[in-house]
């Protein structure tokens, strides 16, 4: 049996206090937090802005094809709810035994990890560029990871430095090894996901 392909459109409002520039499948999303940029230009599809909208047509193409369409419409929503609203990672501390000591530098780009399992060696965590962390103040054991780009956020909950070696991911970075993890549950791990536009509005009131 054939599958003829057939045209497909998804169209995407953005919000008024935002301003969407394409070019070339190049989008560039400007807000009240920032901007933000994206190169769509490795895919066969249309971008373009009709008034609020943003619109993404492909022509003839198949279900793999309209995956990408649906996946360009999530990766442009999460830009403009970046740039307006923000992102907000929170990763707990987990111990038994030995304490995790948890540095942060004044500028909030970089992360010390110490005495994890009682091991001597340093781990080192550098944050993504527009990422931000700092101490929870109401929490104790407890990092706060902010920033526009959810990807840059997540990641740099993730990725690590050391030295000029990339490793693994920052709950990775303190993974339990040639250890029984049903009785050695040690970590840094996510906790909670938000939008910092709650707390910002909050305080405007």
């Amino acid at each position: 049996m054939l599958r003829f392909p057939k045209e497909v459109s998804y169209v995407l409002e953005s919000d008024q206090l935002v301003e969407v520039y394409i070019k070339n499948r190049r989008v560039v999303v400007k807000g009240p937090r920032g901007t933000l940029r994206r190169d769509f230009s490795h895919q066969f599809v249309d971008i373009k802005k009709e008034g609020n909208k943003v619109v993404v047509d492909l022509w003839f193409g198949l279900h793999k094809n309209i995956a990408v369409v649906r996946s360009i419409c999530t990766h442009i929503r999460n830009m403009i709810t970046g740039v307006t609203h923000g992102y907000r990672y929170k990763m707990r501390f987990v111990y038994a035994h030995f304490p995790i000591n948890v540095a942060i530098n004044k500028e909030g780009k970089k992360v010390e990890v110490r005495n994890f399992l009682g091991e001597k060696r340093v781990r080192h965590i550098h944050m993504l560029e527009g990422v931000t962390v700092a101490k929870s103040e109401a929490q104790k054991d407890e990092i706060i990871l902010e920033g526009n780009d959810i990807e840059a956020v997540s990641t740099s909950g993730k990725w690590w430095h050391f030295g000029w070696y990339v490793a693994a991911q920052i709950y990775q970075s303190v993974l339990v090894r040639n250890k029984d993890i049903r009785k050695f549950l040690d970590g840094i791990y996510v906790s909670d996901k938000e939008l910092c536009v709650a707390e910002e509005s909050e305080d405007d009131e």
